[in-house]
């Protein structure tokens, strides 16, 4: 009987039924599409280093293990003079990182000793770059900037001709000559990090202790490549946390408010109703369990709906945005229902004490 009634509520009101469960979905579509950006960001940034084919990458200890926003502190000649001294250290390739707008990683590199540890990139379309005012990009940064070879462009507040679109994976997206974005820091005969490539069938372990020992040098972290994204994730879990926390908190306060007042307003309207229900025989915990129930339907089927709504999103940012990288995961999308459900029963509990308390001889003589 019970499932009757409230989908006779349901149906009888099709305007406030509709507002909560988009209140519902919004939340969902909020959390998951927050998160997963936020993850995939991550995610991708500390994964693409490990596309460049070392093995090993040195930096500044003291620098943000999000790449991109540190400074060329690194000396180029003096450190690719000792690392190439080392026994099993095949190639080094010096870069410096910059940042352009929307926080696209620009690598600055020398064309040899990058080919030389990443064995090159595949040129999809021109060349690779020759002259200081030229760059290359990876075809994800073209479909984003609709671009092609020849054209001339902005990155770092510099203009630069497209010399080539090469194949995504390596590190950046965005790559100009090392001289060129040095001269553009004034950090001339210096790198942000060093790539190393070690001699075929040398552990990655015992070449990062050689390096380790050979520098002998504080100041510098000798990290595995491979290994960078869960130092990115660790490195900055309170930032993490922080924004996850924000995002829900925030769903479930916009899902909260959406309910109460739905339900609020459901009690008010159907007064007349809860007092023939409580003249009927009906408890106060029966009217209670009644209008939870209701709000807990509605909040499935928001669920259920923002579900498929933030895979559609994806589906349409993706193809909007090309190198935008979005990681929903099955514990955020169940974390992302119980969310849901949890609002629905926060925002009906005054309502439905509210319903409960009603005097059954004042409802029925309501008009």
């Amino acid at each position: 009987m019970n499932t009757q009634i409230i989908l006779a509520g349901l149906r009888a009101r099709p305007v406030r039924t509709g507002v909560g469960v988009l209140a519902v979905t919004l939340e969902v579509v909020l959390i998951l599409l927050l998160v997963g950006a936020t993850n995939g960001a991550i995610s991708e940034t500390g994964k693409r280093p490990a596309g460049v084919g070392a093995e090993i990458l040195i930096k500044d200890k003291g620098s943000s293990y999000l790449l991109g926003m540190n400074s060329a502190i690194l000396p180029i000649k003096e450190m690719s003079r000792d690392l190439a001294a080392i026994p099993g250290v095949k190639a080094v390739a010096p870069v410096v990182l910059d940042t352009d707008s929307g926080f696209t990683v620009v690598y600055g590199i020398d064309p040899e000793s990058f080919k030389a540890v990443s064995g090159g990139f595949n040129i999809l379309q021109g060349r690779m770059f020759e002259k200081p005012d030229e760059a290359i990009i990876d075809d994800w940064q073209q479909s984003k900037m609709n671009v092609k070879v020849g054209d001339r462009v902005k990155f770092l507040k510099m203009e630069f001709t497209i010399a080539g679109i090469v194949e995504n994976g390596k590190a950046a997206r965005i790559f100009i000559p090392l001289p060129t974005i040095q001269e553009k820091l004034k950090r001339e005969g210096f790198a942000t990090l060093f790539y190393v490539k070690l001699d075929e069938g040398l552990k990655t372990d015992e070449g990062k202790a050689r390096i380790e020992k050979a520098l002998a040098d504080e100041s510098k972290e000798v990290l595995d490549v491979n290994e960078l994204a869960s130092l990115m994730f660790s490195s900055n879990a309170g930032l993490i946390t922080g924004v996850f926390d924000f995002v829900v908190v925030l769903g479930v306060v916009i899902g909260v408010l959406v309910i109460f007042l739905s339900m609020y307003t459901s009690v008010s309207e159907r007064t007349r109703e809860i007092g023939i229900l409580r003249s009927m025989g009906g408890s106060k915990s029966f009217i209670v369990l009644l209008v939870l129930q209701e709000s807990l339907i509605l909040c499935a089927i928001g669920a259920v709906v923002g579900m498929g709504g933030s895979e559609l999103l994806v589906m349409v940012l993706k193809k909007w945005m090309p190198t935008t990288v979005i990681m929903i995961s099955n514990a955020w999308r169940i974390k992302a229902v119980a969310f849901a459900l949890l609002s629905g029963i926060i925002g009906s509990l005054y309502p439905a004490y509210k319903a409960a308390a009603q005097d059954p001889i004042e409802a029925l003589a309501y008009e």
